[in-house]
């Protein structure tokens, strides 16, 4: 009996020790509970699950072996779910799950970990049922594509150790009491919620004193939450993207052993000096901020720094010698600043320095002594270096080649000059080169790419280098990016290697001086694959013969098609336009030789509608009409035709672009009146049809956008239409060269653009949008350009030409007097109404007018005295009032005598800068005495007024069969404009 008892405990503890190995080893193999089973299907059956991330979870078989579901070993029941979407690098998918989280999770009574961030549960609502699952301690829906207000049910999990709720773009907080109740909390994210409406809570109660990290980005914060200095616990704060501006108290205010610290964008002014105390930090991020001061000399004492961002910051002076005790650094970023001097050699400390970054400052100093420090131990490691837009000079030197995993090297504008060492052939993990803007002469050749098999970018514009290969090269590498703008290449044709590159999103090769034709295996180097943009420039250059159709097979995707940006202008192209595929939305082929009609450009009906934004043809030699097919092109922004020999009307499916906003037509043969169509163009901004034929009045119909309106040296006629006035935007009105009658309209004071100064900062943008997709080498948007008359000659304006304002309505048949409410342009800098029939006085506050550096008032009929008040123009440097009835003294001023005396000539001044003095008891006509002499002029000489067009009238009447034929109308009609005014002139002249 008593063996038996001493059996007992034996096989007692012999079961307990089996049972623990088993548990041990996880060889109990319990399965899942058969209701669990059951809700977890059910919950699936909610989920849009079309990536099949839950493919494993079917009707049959333990669900404990399901992908992300994990059980207890002994009991079977669902402990956690890790739900989390992913991206598969390897083969290019997004694994997400979405659709409605559904309630039956709340029968998993044993859920302690709960994972469904990185998923696109579609703006719904954050679930609140989630907060009955008590047994939670991990919670985790951040970037999960939840909207709305966060549930204060979540205050009910007690047990929770990790939330996060980051990243759900539009959800916010009424209030956060239930925050109180999660005691147990070591990490609170909650990035991008916004607590705008619980920011008092944040001032007068404590955050839960366990948290190990607290993460409150971008969260609409004014004031830091208090009591942050009695989380004793705290290592890891982010408060970026906040608007503290300077109200971080400067000390003691900071938990000590903070071991991160992130304080980007945060609007500061000041360095919090609590930093200081910070003696176990790692990481501080103070990206973009305001501090505008040196560097703080304390900043260099916090030896156990591993990461430091300071970029964005408006720091200056130079960087102190003290940077080398900071020797635990393996990531420095100075960009953005306006830091100078030269790099201290104790650069040579930072032996685990892998990044540096230095772009966008003031240093100086030769380039190969920064590469020297960084040899003496940290060679090893460096990966990125980037040192882009100083003041850096000297040559690179072979020591390059020490650098065995520099994978990032950019020394963009900067002064370096010199050969490329050969030695750059054995960066074999580099990856980007940016060497454009600097002063490298010589010849590149393969040796420098023998062992560049990662490269994958490569920017290397405005050098003087030239590229020698031979004609059956094959590159170690496949380039996204080859920019090659002004080198030379030897053969100068376009390489041959090119065919060998399979994702070339975007190549640069213009002002490069190649040859030849363009062959038609150019288009197939890019697909869809290769990202949202693809880029081919090849402008500037000599290349000629007829450009093959600009499609490929390559560029179609029905579900992710690429922009596609051609741009081939300023070449020697010759025949007919190419055909575009619907992939495209910029097109350049100006300034080259093209001939024939448009027709089969715009009427060409395969792959319709074009996706087509910009078409730049200008500068040939292309004939005909403007075809009647625009219906096709539905996206056109922006279209020039300019300086063709195009003739026929602007057809009426002009119309139909609801989206254009840039029209040129100038200097082709086009006539006809303007259609009435054009209205439905309200996006339209900038027009300009200078130096055809159009005829008829001045619509009254144009949009509300438009900024710049050019009608110069056309067959218009009429008066000025008032209607002109409610173009608030217009910044630019030129309507020279017309037969345009009547009077100034005195409304003119509304157009708003001319009538306020705006700043360089203020002013509005004209730019078009082409393309939403971001690619770091082309600009997205399109900058308007236009060419008017200003100081008396052609000025061509493009990215200043927000700034500009000018108004010309010379060489016209208008009449009357300036209306002083002219001078309330106060933002206008060309004015010009020479040439007309204008009588009166110049306007006596022409001075307000402070903008204005060019006036032009010649041959005129004004009167009277120059106003004094035009003295105040200070920024005038040319002015015309010749052979017009001036009388008097030319005020005083700087800028009135440093004027040639052909700007005075044919009037009745005197004084600098003519010869003709002025007596001193001479008595100008009193303003009185010179209105009653006009007035007597109208009376006493209408009759001489009649006479002169009663004679027009019959020579009109006698002529007519003679203006039945256009050529001689025109013609006629111009000769006649000059018989009236002669009359005209000649009757003020006499009387």
């Amino acid at each position: 009996m008593d063996r038996v008892m001493r059996v007992v405990p034996l096989l007692s503890f012999l079961c307990i020790a089996s049972i623990t190995l088993s548990l041990c080893n996880g060889n109990l193999n319990v399965p899942c509970q058969q209701n669990e089973r059951q809700t977890l299907l059910m919950f699936k059956k909610d989920l849009n699950d079309s990536s099949n991330l839950l493919s494993s979870w079917v009707a049959e078989g333990d669900c404990c072996t399901w992908t992300g579901v994990a059980c207890d070993n002994l009991t079977g029941h669902v402990r956690e779910l890790h739900l989390a979407g992913y991206f598969d690098e390897e083969i290019g998918e997004l694994h997400i799950l979405g659709g409605k989280v559904n309630r039956f999770l709340l029968n998993l009574k044993h859920l302690t970990y709960l994972d469904l961030s990185y998923n696109d549960f579609g703006g719904g609502q954050f679930p609140s049922f989630l907060g009955s699952l008590k047994g939670l301690r991990y919670l985790n829906l951040s970037d999960a594509g939840f909207n709305g207000t966060v549930p204060h049910q979540l205050g009910n999990l007690s047990s929770l150790r990790y939330l996060d709720l980051s990243w759900n773009f539009g959800s916010k907080v009424e209030n956060l009491e239930w925050l109180s109740s999660l005691s147990q909390l070591k990490h609170l994210g909650m990035t991008l919620v916004d607590l705008t409406n619980a920011s008092h809570w944040l001032q007068v109660n404590t955050l839960p004193s366990l948290l190990v990290e607290l993460h409150l980005q971008d969260c609409e914060l004014y004031h830091m939450p208090s009591g942050i200095a009695n989380l004793t616990s705290l290592k890891v704060l982010d408060l970026s993207g906040n608007h503290f501006n300077s109200t971080i108290p400067q000390v003691n205010t900071l938990p000590s052993l903070l071991v991160e610290l992130h304080l980007s964008a945060c609007e500061l002014y000041h360095m919090p000096s609590g930093i200081a105390n910070l003696t176990s930090l790692k990481v501080l991020d103070l990206f973009d901020n305001y501090f505008n001061s040196t560097i703080p000399q304390w900043l260099y004492s916090l030896n156990h720094l591993e990461s430091l961002h300071l970029s964005s910051n408006d720091f200056h002076g130079e960087i102190s010698s003290s940077l080398g005790n900071l020797t635990a650094l393996v990531d420095l970023s100075l960009s953005d600043n306006q830091l100078e001097g030269e790099i201290p050699n104790s650069l040579g400390n930072l032996c685990k320095l892998t990044s540096f970054g230095l772009s966008s400052n003031n240093f100086r100093g030769r380039v190969s002594e920064i590469f020297e420090s960084l040899s003496s131990c940290s060679f090893g490691q460096i990966d990125s270096l980037q040192l882009s837009d100083n003041n850096f000079s000297g040559h690179l030197s072979d020591q390059l080649r020490i650098f065995k995993n520099l994978r990032n090297l950019r020394l963009s504008n900067n002064s370096i000059s010199g050969p490329i060492p050969m030695s750059l052939g054995n960066l074999s993990c580099l990856q980007y080169l940016s060497i454009d803007h600097n002063s490298f002469e010589g010849v590149v050749s393969e040796v420098h790419f023998t062992n560049l098999t990662r490269l994958s970018t490569f920017h290397a514009n405005e050098n003087s280098l030239t590229l020698k290969t031979s004609p059956d090269w094959v590159p170690p590498f496949q380039l996204s990016t080859l920019s090659l703008s002004s080198w030379r290449l030897d053969p100068s044709q376009l390489p041959a290697w090119l065919q060998s590159q399979k994702h070339l999103s975007y190549l640069n090769m213009s002002g490069t001086g190649i040859s030849g034709t363009i062959p038609a295996w150019l288009w197939n180097i890019s697909s869809a694959e290769d990202g949202p943009e693809i880029i081919m420039d090849l402008s500037r250059n000599q290349l000629s013969g007829k450009v093959p159709n600009i499609a490929s097979t390559h560029w179609l995707d029905d579900f992710n098609p690429p922009e596609v940006v051609i741009l081939l202008g300023s070449n020697q192209f010759n025949g007919s336009l190419p055909l575009v595929s619907s992939a495209v939305i910029a097109l350049d082929l100006s300034n080259s030789s093209f001939s024939g009609t448009l027709s089969h450009f715009f009427c060409d009906r395969s792959d319709v509608p074009k996706n087509l934004r910009v078409l730049l043809l200008d500068n040939n030699l292309l004939t005909g009409e403007i075809p009647d097919c625009l219906l096709h092109w539905p996206n056109l922004t922006v279209v020039n035709l300019e300086n063709n020999n195009l003739t026929g009307k602007i057809p009426s499916s002009i119309g139909d672009l609801l989206s254009l906003q840039s029209l040129h037509l100038r200097n082709n043969n086009l006539s006809g009146e303007l259609p009435v169509c054009l209205q439905n163009c309200r996006k339209l901004m900038s027009l300009d049809l200078r130096a055809n034929k159009f005829v008829g009045s001045i619509p009254i119909w144009f949009g509300q956008s438009l900024v710049v309106l050019i009608l110069r040296s056309n067959m218009f006629q009429g008066t000025i239409p008032d209607e002109l006035c409610s173009l608030t935007k217009l910044q630019i009105l030129d309507l020279a060269h017309n037969n345009l009658s009547g009077t100034i309209p005195r409304c003119f004071q509304k157009l708003s653009s001319m009538a306020t100064k705006f700043s360089s900062e203020e002013a509005p943008s004209i730019e078009f949008i082409i393309s939403h997709a971001y690619i770091y080498q082309f600009s997205k948007s399109y900058t308007e350009n236009a060419v008017f008359v200003a100081k008396g000659r052609e000025v061509k304006y493009g990215t200043v030409l927000r700034l500009v304002a000018s108004l010309d309505l010379s060489r016209n048949m208008l009449f009357g007097e300036i209306p002083e409410e002219l001078t309330n342009l106060i933002n206008l800098q060309t004015l010009n109404l020479s040439n007309n029939l204008l009588t009166g006085r110049i306007p006596s506050k022409i001075g307000d007018m402070g903008a204005l550096e060019s006036l032009d008032l010649s041959v005129n009929q004004l009167s009277g005295e120059i106003s004094p008040s035009i003295s105040n123009l200070t920024f005038l440097n040319h002015l015309n009032l010749s052979y017009n009835n001036l009388t008097g003294q030319i005020p005083k001023s700087t800028q009135l005598q440093s004027f040639d005396f052909s700007s005075y000539a044919g009037n009745k001044l005197c004084g600098p800068p003519l010869e003709e003095r002025c007596s001193t008891n001479e008595a100008m006509p009193p303003v009185g005495d010179e209105k009653h002499s006009e007035g007597h002029l109208l009376e006493d000489g209408g009759f001489y007024l009649s006479l002169g067009l009663g004679f027009a009238f019959g020579f009109w009447v006698v002529l007519g069969s003679l203006l039945s034929n256009v050529p001689w109308s025109n013609a006629f009609s111009q000769f006649q404009n000059r018989i009236v005014k002669k009359f005209y002139a000649a009757i003020v002249e006499r009387y």
